[in-house]
Parts: structure tokens; C-alpha cells; sequence
């Protein structure tokens, strides 16, 4: 064979070498890509559900401040009542605070904390003995601490 001959071999299977690596390459190069894409998906999806965990998170605790705030205000305006009583100076505004303040705890619930509150006003409202309205207080704060509680979230 002339030396031509073996250039043209030689070049020819550099070629055909350079095509097959170039191939490989490409087919290596894209598989990194489509794992690096995957890849990608995973973590955003793992961020929008940790976004979405929070959000749940945030919206719990808004509701449990607000069943808090409603407990805390009808308490209050049924210590005023209680109050009132025991000194036998009632206000004029005691009865409408006090009514308010239940219509929130009944909206708001849930149906034993409701109960509880609608039994401790029923028992001011028809001045019932001392003893009885301090048990119903009780019951209605008890009822009130294990609704919050039930409903913190879980860390």
C-alpha cells in the first residue's frame, strides 16, 4: 500500500473515531442534562411544598389567635358579670358585652367550648348562685384550653 493508501485509511478512522466519540458525548451530554432537569423539579417541588407547609402553618396559627382573642373576650365580659354581681353594681353594658362575646364563642366554636359559654351565661342570665357560675366558668375554660390546644400545630 502507498503511502497515500494509509493517510487515507488513517484519516478516515480518525473521522469515523471522532464521529463515534462525538456521538457518545452528545448522548452523555444530554443524559446529564435530562438528570440535571429532573433534578431541578425535584428541588422546586420540594421548595413550593415547604412554601405550601408554612402557608398551612401561618393560616393555623391566625385561626388559633383568633379563637384565643374570641375566649379571652367573652372571659372577660363574663368576670365583668360575675363581678357586677358579687358587688351589686351592674352596668348597663355588661348584659350587651356579655351577649356579643357569646355570639363570637358560638361562631367560632367549636361545639363544646360553644356549650360551655352558652351554659355560663344562661347561669348569669338567671343569676344563678355563685357556686354554680364559678363550675360553669371552669367548664368553659377547660374547654377552651383543650380546644387551643388540639388545634396548635404539630412541630
Amino acid at each position: 500500500m502507498s503511502e497515500l493508501g494509509i493517510a487515507l485509511i488513517a484519516a478516515g478512522a480518525a473521522i469515523v473515531g471522532s464521529i463515534a466519540t462525538g456521538w457518545y458525548t452528545r448522548s452523555a451530554g444530554l443524559r446529564q442534562a435530562e438528570a440535571a432537569r429532573r433534578a431541578g423539579e425535584r428541588q422546586a417541588d420540594a421548595l413550593l411544598e415547604t412554601v405550601r407547609m408554612t402557608l398551612r402553618e401561618q393560616a393555623a396559627v391566625r385561626v388559633l389567635d383568633l379563637r384565643r382573642q374570641t375566649y379571652v373576650r367573652f372571659l372577660e365580659a363574663a368576670e365583668t358579670r360575675i363581678l357586677a354581681e358579687r358587688s351589686g353594681a351592674g352596668g348597663g353594658g355588661d348584659e350587651g358585652l356579655l351577649e356579643r362575646a357569646l355570639g363570637t364563642v358560638l361562631l367560632e366554636g367549636p361545639a363544646e367550648v360553644a356549650s360551655a359559654a352558652q351554659v355560663l351565661a344562661d347561669r348569669l342570665r338567671r343569676h344563678e348562685a355563685p357556686d354554680d357560675v364559678v363550675e360553669a366558668k371552669l367548664a368553659f375554660v377547660s374547654a377552651a384550653r383543650q380546644a387551643v390546644n388540639e388545634s396548635l400545630p404539630a412541630r
